[in-house]
């Protein structure tokens, strides 16, 4: 089974940047990077329980450790996780 994660940007500063994530635009959480620290924070659950929350809080962290690594810290305001 493939993976596939939307990731909309909802907040840049210096220190940290904040994303909704989810399977869909009507099902998102909110994920939290804090640039100073290297930290993945979740500061809204999916509000779905027939989505797993830990299943999609992963893959979007990995997408965005991907634009703070590999692509130089540049967080694009879209973006998805696809496996």
């Amino acid at each position: 089974m493939g993976a596939f994660v939307l990731l909309f940007k909802e907040h840049e500063d210096e220190t940290v940047v904040i994303y909704r994530y989810g399977p869909n635009e009507h099902t998102m959480g909110k994920i939290q990077l804090n640039k100073e620290t290297k930290l993945f924070s979740e500061i809204e659950p999916l509000p779905d329980p027939n989505h797993s929350n830990r299943f999609y809080f992963d893959r979007a962290a990995q997408r965005m450790a991907r634009c703070f690594v590999k692509e130089g810290g540049i967080f694009p305001d879209k973006m998805t996780f696809e496996s």
